[in-house]
């Protein structure tokens, strides 16, 4: 018979029959170790657990010894190995915690031992293996939870540099009054919009839409305020005018993505107010909701215009469109997040519930938030961003929006 590393243990008073049994199981190939009682066997417990047991015990010192292998974590099966015929004694010892009844002589029950040995070793593989896998899931979570908390503490650093990276709040630029909100639905945020002073008497706004979620996205963001930062510096040292026309923005940031190879795109809406001329000149990529330009006169409407997004073209260009702002107006821009809180079911329905809230008076950050329940939502679908940006300023404008 081949040799076996499985360990097991008779406890049994009766010289003979604990003889016998351990002649028959070592010709079986197991280690047997054989004892007279249950206190000759506890040192047996300290170092070397036998895999499996066989004992003629009582069926309290049964249940007390099962109790005494689960406080130290061992999966050991019991076998009690009994003369008894009573149905009594047996149902007592099962009761008691006995896996299994082997009657007494092994000679004369050889097929059933050999059958109880062989069902017990499955069920103590399958245990062992359990165990194992459980070890290696609890090492796993250790390692995944250490690895979520480190991935937390990077995503709130890389908020905290996105957020520096945002206008102030309730800016007054050349006689134009700027704020914005930004919610992000993860830690960062796909979504990134900014105004700034150009001239005397020009104001570069946009609103940018950067495809997927989380870190990648973020990474965009930083490209777009970086890229802004280079053009505004170019204008002041009068290296390149790039900065002064929405189209020749687009081309560039299209140009810097394409370069990256990140695989994003962006959609974008930019913008620039010339209050000498009172006209807006914008450019569009593909950016969805347009902005919402609200006259105090009540006329309120979408901008039109249409472009490719930026970032999957090598060579596109993009249309340059302009509207007279010859009356106090409000612009507002929107990430394509709005729609996402906005309960109709179609786009068109939802664009015509946008339309009709700004239209109704909802045409400040605070009340827009206020009408969509911005406040109470605590898991968002998606980022959203809106940019409100006016030449005359009300009670109402003057609202906080955080």
């Amino acid at each position: 018979m081949n040799s076996r590393t499985e360990r097991i243990l008779i406890i049994d008073a009766d010289k003979r029959a604990r003889s016998d049994l351990s002649r028959y199981l070592e010709a079986r190939g197991f280690y047997v170790s054989a004892c007279p009682d249950i206190g000759a066997a506890r040192s047996l417990f300290t170092e070397n657990i036998p895999d499996v047991i066989f004992a003629d015990l009582p069926p309290g010192v049964i249940e007390d010894l099962n109790r005494r292998l689960d406080s130290i974590g061992s999966y050991t099966p019991i076998v009690a190995y009994t003369d008894s015929t009573s149905s009594i004694e047996v149902v007592e010892l099962l009761r008691a915690g006995a896996e299994d009844i082997v009657l007494k002589p092994c000679h004369d029950s050889k097929d059933v031992l050999d059958d109880v040995i062989e069902k017990l070793f499955d069920r103590i593989r399958v245990n062992r293996l359990n165990k194992l896998y459980r070890e290696e899931l609890e090492e796993a979570n250790v390692d995944l939870r250490s690895g979520i908390a480190e991935l937390r503490a990077d995503q709130n650093a890389g908020r905290k540099v996105q957020l520096k990276m945002l206008p102030d709040h309730r800016q007054e630029i050349c006689g134009l009054h700027a704020d914005y909100l930004i919610k992000p639905s993860l830690y960062l945020s796909g979504d990134f919009l900014d105004y700034i002073r150009l001239t005397q008497d020009k104001v570069l706004v946009y609103i940018a839409d950067v495809s997927g979620h989380g870190a990648s996205s973020a990474f965009v963001t930083v490209l777009l305020k970086n890229l802004t930062n280079r053009l505004k510096r170019n204008l002041r040292r009068q290296s390149s005018d790039d900065i002064m026309h929405p189209q020749r923005i687009l081309e560039r940031i299209n140009s810097e993505l394409m370069d990256t190879g990140l695989g994003k795109h962006v959609t974008v809406f930019v913008g620039i107010i010339t209050l000498s001329e009172r006209t807006l000149s914008y450019a569009v990529g593909a950016h969805f909701p347009m902005p919402i330009l609200s006259f105090d006169d009540g006329e309120t409407r979408f901008l039109e215009g249409s472009g490719l997004p930026v970032g999957l073209f090598e060579d596109p260009e993009w249309e340059l469109y302009q509207v007279k702002l010859d009356r106090p107006f409000r612009l507002l821009l929107f990430s394509d997040g709005i729609l996402e809180v906005i309960p109709d079911k179609s786009l068109d329905e939802k664009e015509r519930t946008l339309l009709e809230l700004v239209s109704g008076g909802s045409h400040t950050i605070a009340s827009l938030s206020e009408a969509l329940g911005l406040k109470n939502i605590s898991e968002l679908p998606d980022d959203i961003a809106i940019v409100s940006v006016t030449d005359q300023l009300t009670g109402s404008d003057q609202t906080s929006s955080t």
